[in-house]
């Protein structure tokens, strides 16, 4: 058979596994003979055709077998599929000396869209900046696709179609810098492109300005008002989140949040101006470098005027973000450690009291819960409060009674703490002035412990 290896006891030159080398004769059968066969079987001539001509432009000259460089083809001959020589790749000398230098990178403005807009694409793979690293996999979501409800960003995490790395994530996860995050196709509708009002966003650059109780370069403390939401949700439309937009900066950057407040509970609500600030500041209320203490009005006074609260906490609906929970047990699915220390400031009777607390970890609604756990839950709780045959005294609002009173943190530059106090918002004013209660007292859960 032609081309069949030569014995071993021939003289012939072997090459590569012991065969002789082939002459370098091309493929037995070209695309352009078995398009001339077809042709010739059609009965058309086919003497000087090329099959990736239209019949217009002559074929160019053969190119040679095993020539180092394929000869340049005529101007207007089909340009052959071949790789280009390797004295002539983008990463030659020479290729470098005439490639343009490279376009600045995106601003985060064309980051947030350039990400907004494959909101309805299939599966995508972001990776983590070195300026996000630490951040929550829920907050990280929420910040490259500010469209997404945050309702919606949970349910991704909650159901497991979003990897980190490969492997399954939570929403409290955080993220390392260099990590590859897979995010599932997004189907959501695109809201039409409607530019932005600017009388609208004076306005609520106009409001949250209003609002600041500090401020610096690198991150400002609001005071949230009773019954705005943080984020948004099913139905919530207006939101902090969706307010900071209109105190993005010329460069794009966007004030961002670092914590969350119940829509009902006023208070101190910190913002940072900067990714690296935000980065900076979750760490410190991860370590628990960041001291809180809110006041809350209870229903009956506790025996016990200071104390600990120390439980395990879970929802009772899992799919819902905003779940009323529950104590469980430690091991059960889903229950985390939840401490808190509480202190009696001053009370009425035996009917209210006006207490301190000092939570030392940070899950939803554990204040609320934890109230209700040792039987004085917070007045205007529409979750937790059912303590039965129990009217409001006259002149106090059916609101909940919870404020975010101060709060001490690291500051993300210089690492001195920053001390910032909130007000009483005004239906707790309302409600302080008529129990006689003097917001200037001393307030003993200070010296309580930090763990």
């Amino acid at each position: 058979m032609k081309g069949r290896p030569p014995h071993r006891g021939s003289g012939a030159k072997r090459g590569p596994g012991g065969y002789a080398p082939r002459p370098g004769t091309g493929p037995r059968t070209s695309a352009k003979d078995a398009a001339q066969r077809a042709a010739r079987n059609r009965g058309e001539d086919v003497s000087d055709r090329s099959p990736w001509d239209d019949g217009a432009a002559p074929e160019s000259p053969p190119r040679p077998q095993r020539a180092p460089r394929a000869p340049a083809a005529k101007p207007d001959a089909p340009r052959a599929r071949t790789k280009p020589p390797a004295s002539t790749g983008p990463g030659t000398r020479a290729a470098r000396s005439e490639a343009p230098a490279p376009p600045a990178g995106p601003t985060r403005r064309e980051q947030r869209a350039a990400a907004s807009a494959t909101l309805a694409s299939g599966v995508q793979t972001l990776t983590v900046a070195p300026d996000e690293a630490g951040m929550r996999i829920d907050r990280f979501l929420s910040a490259r696709f500010p469209q997404l409800p945050f309702t919606r960003v949970q349910s991704i995490v909650r159901k497991g179609e979003l990897r980190v790395d490969g492997k399954r994530a939570k929403p409290n996860d955080r993220l390392e810098p260099g990590s590859s995050v897979r995010v599932p196709p997004l189907k959501l509708e695109q809201p039409a492109d409607r530019p932005r009002s600017a009388a609208k966003a004076a306005g609520d650059a106009e409001f949250l300005r209003s609002l600041i109780l500090y401020e610096d370069a690198d991150m400002m403390i609001l005071n949230k008002p009773f019954g705005l939401a943080v984020q948004g949700g099913s139905g919530t439309v207006r939101h902090v989140d969706g307010l900071l937009e209109a105190l993005t900066g010329p460069d794009g950057q966007r004030p961002r949040l670092v914590h969350r407040l119940d829509k009902d509970t006023a208070g101190c609500l910190i913002i940072a101006k900067t990714r690296l600030a935000a980065a900076t500041l979750a760490k410190s209320f991860r370590s628990r470098a960041a001291r809180k203490i809110y006041w809350a009005l209870v229903a009956g006074v506790p025996r016990t005027r200071q104390g600990r609260v120390s439980t395990y906490l879970v929802k009772d609906e899992p799919t819902d973000a905003d779940a009323r929970m529950r104590v469980a047990k430690h091991g059960d699915e889903g229950a985390s450690h939840a401490l808190t220390y509480y202190a009696t400031v001053d009370q009425a009777a035996q009917k209210l009291a006006w207490l301190s607390l000092k939570p030392v970890t940070g899950r939803t609604h554990q204040l609320r819960a934890h109230a209700a756990h040792i039987g004085h839950p917070i007045v205007g709780d529409p979750k937790y409060f059912d303590v039965e045959n129990w009217e409001l005294p006259g002149g106090i609002q059916n609101r909940l009674h919870l404020l975010a009173r101060r709060i001490v943190i690291p500051h993300p530059r210089s690492g001195q703490p920053i001390d910032v106090s909130a007000p009483l918002p005004p239906h707790m004013a309302q409600s302080w002035n008529l129990l006689g209660f003097d917001a200037a007292r001393y307030d003993p859960i200070v010296e309580a412990p930090e763990a």
